[in-house]
């Protein structure tokens, strides 16, 4: 069999983050329109990640954040976003680079990715493995609500850490009318 050396599951996955890339863009130009407010969970140990040590201690592996009213100077480049928030009252200044977020969820439209991590991405690739026993694509859609974005979190305050965004299982019904499907099953199969 073949080996993928074009790495399509890598191209769709830096395009879906060119999606959140422009979405920040525009909020940080124009604020959130509407109802619109974002949950972004990432790897507070990931390259380029910058925080506080009281963060980092309290969030050891991920964090995720809400940026809805309390917000400020939200600055997006093309590798990362920056911004500031308040946690528990103390003003905090974060550094996030982009193959640093594992999930991204607006709950005002039930849009949501999910992104596994780059390194992740090339070990598996790198894995010689048959078609049939390949990893699943590391973005996914995820039109279903996820778990850190259930109930609403304190603006500015950061969801749960502990409480990692997953999407249902493929195929399964998470709220009774989406159904997260993979980008595995739009590939050819043998």
């Amino acid at each position: 069999m073949s080996k993928d050396v074009l790495r399509y599951d890598l191209m769709v996955q830096d395009a879906l983050k060119g999606v959140v890339r422009k979405i920040l863009t525009e909020a940080a130009r124009d604020g959130l329109p509407g109802e619109h407010h974002f949950y972004v969970t990432f790897r507070t140990g990931a390259p380029g990640v910058r925080l506080s040590q009281r963060l980092r201690e309290k969030h050891p592996e991920e964090m995720t954040i809400v940026l809805q009213h309390q917000f400020w100077d939200l600055s997006v480049g093309e590798h990362s976003f920056e911004v500031g928030l308040s946690f528990s009252g103390v003003p905090e200044r974060l550094l996030v680079p982009f193959d640093a977020i594992s999930t991204f969820f607006d709950p005002s439209v039930q849009f949501g990715l999910k992104f596994e991590a780059q390194d992740q991405a090339e070990d598996a690739a790198s894995q010689d493995v048959e078609p049939a026993e390949a990893p699943p694509a590391p973005a996914k859609i995820v039109p279903a609500a996820l778990p850190a974005a259930k109930g609403k979190a304190p603006a500015a305050e950061p969801a749960a850490a502990s409480a990692k965004a997953e999407p249902a299982a493929e195929g399964e019904d998470s709220r009774g009318g989406a159904e997260v499907v993979s980008l595995d099953s739009f590939r050819k199969k043998p």
